[in-house]
Formats: C-alpha cells, sequence, structure tokens
C-alpha cells in the first residue's frame, strides 16, 4: 500500500525545510520517516528527485510526495549481555563495550546493539525510521565505546531526536591522541563532509557539508625520552557528525591512539617499556569513549546525566603511562 501527497506551496510555507512541511500534513507521519522516505528517492520537487530533507522549499514549488509502507525486515535477537545503566518504561541508557556495532548493515546483521535489544525485550522499541534500528536515536562507532541511549517508544524517540538536533543534548568524550593539541584547551569548528577519496572516511571541508563543532581540553600530558608523546583529552559535543570527534582531532594532528581509519603509523621508540609497548600496538580498538550523556526526560523533563568510567583496558595504559610521570 502507498499513498500520495501532492502540494503547491503557499506564501506562508515558503522557506521551509521540505521535512518540516511534510511531517505537519499528517500527524501520524513523523519527521525521521519523512526523512527515510526523502532518503529513498519518494520525493519530488517540480518533477526533480531531491533526496536531501533539510532543502528550503519555494512559493509555487510542486511537491509529490510518496508514502509507502516500510519494508518489514526480520531482525534476530543476539544473545549478549547488555550492561543498562538504567530504564524506566520510555528508554533504557546502555554502557556499550568497543567492538560491536549499534545496528545491522552490511557483513553484519545479526551480532549488534539492536539484536540484543530484540533479544531483551522486542515488544518494547520505539519503530520510527529504518526497520533495522528500532530505539536508536544516535549512534557511537563500533570501536568506540560508552553511554547510548534507547528509546522504547516512538514518542520518546521524537523527543529524544529533537533534543539532539537542538544540541540540548550532554555529550562528554575522553580520547588519548599523540602529542600535545595546540592549544591545549580550545574550540574546533569547521564543516566535516565525506571523504572524496574514501567514501567511508569523512574529512574537515571549508566549504562544503555539515557544521561541526567540538570542544576539547587537555586533561593530562604525558611525555617522557622512554615513551611517546600522549595527551589525555576531553571532549564536548556541540553537534555529532559521523566521525566527528576522530576527525576533528585528526585534523589538528592528534589522532586518536588506536584507530585504525584515521591513524598515525607508531614510531618504535628505543628504551620504551615492553608492556606499554605491547599495550600501545596491539590496542584493538580507538581510545574513545562516551564518557557522559544528559537530556531531559521525555515524559516529564527532569534532566538525566549519566556517567561511564573508561574500559579496563584503556584505563591499563593510562596507569602505566603515569608510572613514567614519577
Amino acid at each position: 500500500m502507498k499513498s500520495i501527497i501532492n502540494i503547491k506551496v503557499k506564501n506562508k510555507e515558503k522557506n521551509l525545510r521540505i521535512d518540516i512541511l511534510l511531517s505537519n500534513q499528517d500527524n501520524k507521519l513523523s519527521r525521521s520517516r519523512v526523512k527515510s522516505l526523502i532518503l529513498e528517492n519518494k520525493l519530488k520537487i517540480n518533477n526533480i528527485i531531491i533526496t536531501d530533507p533539510s532543502k528550503k522549499i519555494k512559493l509555487n514549488d510542486e511537491i509529490c510526495f510518496e508514502i509507502s509502507e516500510p519494508k518489514k525486515e526480520t531482525l534476530e535477537p543476539f544473545q549478549y549481555p547488555l550492561d543498562i545503566v538504567h530504564e524506566d518504561k520510555d528508554l533504557i541508557v546502555i554502557n556499550k563495550s568497543a567492538g560491536i556495532s549499534m545496528h545491522p548493515g552490511p557483513g553484519n546483521y545479526d551480532n549488534t546493539i539492536v539484536n540484543a535489544l530484540i533479544n531483551y525485550d522486542s515488544n518494547n522499541l520505539s519503530n520510527i525510521g529504518n526497520e533495522l534500528r528500532p530505539g536508536i536515536v544516535h549512534r557511537i562507532d563500533k570501536d568506540t565505546s560508552g553511554l547510548i541511549v534507547i528509546a522504547k517508544n516512538n514518542i520518546s524517540h521524537e523527543n529524544l531526536s529533537k533534543q539532539f538536533s537542538d544540541h540540548s543534548i550532554t555529550r562528554v568524550y575522553q580520547a588519548l591522541v599523540w602529542g600535545k593539541i595546540r592549544p591545549q584547551n580550545g574550540k574546533i569548528e569547521t564543516f566535516i563532509t565525506r571523504s572524496s577519496r574514501n567514501r567511508q572516511m569523512m574529512e574537515v571541508s571549508s566549504k562544503k557539508g555539515k557544521k561541526a563543532v567540538t570542544n576539547y581540553k587537555t586533561l593530562e600530558i604525558f611525555e617522557n625520552d622512554k615513551i611517546p608523546t600522549f595527551s589525555l583529552v576531553e571532549c564536548k559535543l556541540e553537534t555529532g557528525r559521523t566521525h566527528q570527534i576522530r576527525v576533528h582531532l585528526s585534523f589538528k594532528g592528534n589522532n586518536i591512539l588506536g584507530d585504525k581509519k584515521y591513524k598515525k603509523k607508531y614510531k618504535k621508540i628505543v628504551n620504551i617499556d615492553n608492556e606499554l609497548e605491547e599495550s600501545i600496538t596491539e590496542l584493538n580498538r580507538q581510545f574513545l569513549h562516551a564518557k557522559t550523556i544528559g537530556f531531559n526526560h521525555p515524559k516529564n523533563n527532569r534532566r538525566l546525566e549519566f556517567t561511564s568510567k573508561l574500559p579496563i583496558n584503556l584505563e591499563k595504559i593510562l596507569k602505566k603511562l603515569r608510572k613514567f610521570k614519577q
């Protein structure tokens, strides 16, 4: 089953984003669902297919929007121990381990956080947008650990999504980077776009892409003639673009330890402690952890904030580095 919405833009509607206009046409049609359909080539403006949900419309634009039923996908349950920090009737906050993807995708449709959520409670997850991402309001990378929030119903999903789009969510990360960042504290404000050389990577751009803002401060510097120079950095996000922290720190010349995509080649250092060298070279993830997440509860608007400790393998590296500061 499908239906068609045909609209000729009126004066009071001009300059609206197309996804906002379309989501206002039917209260059963969420903005996330509109975005998903636009990305599936279901929108034409003046008989031209448009795939940008943020496009501004003009007076007398002729809009044709096809609303098709969501494809039914089968999600297999995955018996995986979720580290649940908080749960109520509307949401779940999970402390995600590194090494597990958020949702099914090419090459891995079964062993993800979504599959684990299906195993945990398949009846209480939002179903907005992509059928392979029930409950998923935001993501962190497979090899990043830390806190994520899951929506258990559509009202919560819409509310939390708006908080993310309004940049009112508190998100603080910790990263161990090569070298010393100059200046030690500051703000990185750029555009981020998909790399023209590798479509799986992102890059900083001066003109195109989405605005990305990362506030950072240096928490600790490790510098000694027997160890590589590292800095423990805290990053507070104002926006949440794909790979944002990884790209921004790489742009500063301070790649995250263990980052395979945005990596810096490890240089052999004479007389380095054997255990420390092994910890550095064999780290099978990036040293990036989503430490803090804060948001307003979607039902009662009460501010919630949760904090997570660094995983043991990352904390061990810091302990070894601190030995050389004494």
